[in-house]
C-alpha cells in the first residue's frame, strides 16, 4: 500500500472533484490528513439546522460518509472510485452555533474493503456529538 502522499489542497479538490453539489453545499473542508486518518470540518449553518437550532443528523452522517472517502484517498495516496457499502451513525448529543470537526480513522483498508471509524464533536466542546462506522468497497 503506498504511503500517504496527498497535502491538504489535493484532499480539498478531491472533495471539489468527486461529490455531488449537494454535499458540496454543506462546506466540508479537509483540516487535518495523516496516513489512515481524516479530519474535515462541517461549518455550523442555519441551513443544516433542524426544528429547534441543532445541527441536522442528515448533515452528520453525510459528512461523516466524506470523511471516509477523503481518508481512504489518503491512505492510497489518491482517489480511487469506491462505493458506501454500509453505515451505522449514532448520535449523542445536539450541537448549535459550532463547527464540527469529522475525523474518519481507517480501521481495515484492504484491497477491495475499507473500514473506518468516525468520531463526530463540535469544535472547541471535547464532546462527542455522534459517531458511526463506515464499510466501503474499492472499486478501482
Amino acid at each position: 500500500m503506498p504511503r500517504m502522499t496527498l497535502n491538504l489542497a489535493e484532499a480539498d479538490k478531491i472533495l471539489d472533484d468527486n461529490f455531488a453539489p449537494w454535499v458540496l453545499d454543506l462546506g466540508l473542508s479537509v483540516a487535518e490528513l495523516g496516513d489512515r486518518r481524516a479530519v474535515l470540518r462541517l461549518p455550523w449553518s442555519a441551513r443544516l439546522s433542524r426544528e429547534g437550532g441543532s445541527l441536522s443528523g442528515q448533515a452528520l452522517m453525510a459528512a461523516a460518509d466524506t470523511a471516509t472517502v477523503i481518508a481512504v484517498s489518503a491512505a492510497r495516496g489518491a482517489f480511487v472510485p469506491m462505493t458506501t457499502v454500509q453505515q451505522s451513525t449514532s448520535f449523542q448529543r445536539a450541537v448549535t452555533d459550532a463547527d464540527v470537526l469529522v475525523e474518519a480513522v481507517l480501521t481495515k483498508l484492504g484491497r477491495r474493503m475499507a473500514f473506518a471509524d468516525i468520531t463526530m464533536a463540535a469544535e472547541g466542546s471535547g464532546e462527542v456529538a455522534a459517531r458511526a462506522s463506515t464499510v466501503y468497497a474499492l472499486l478501482g
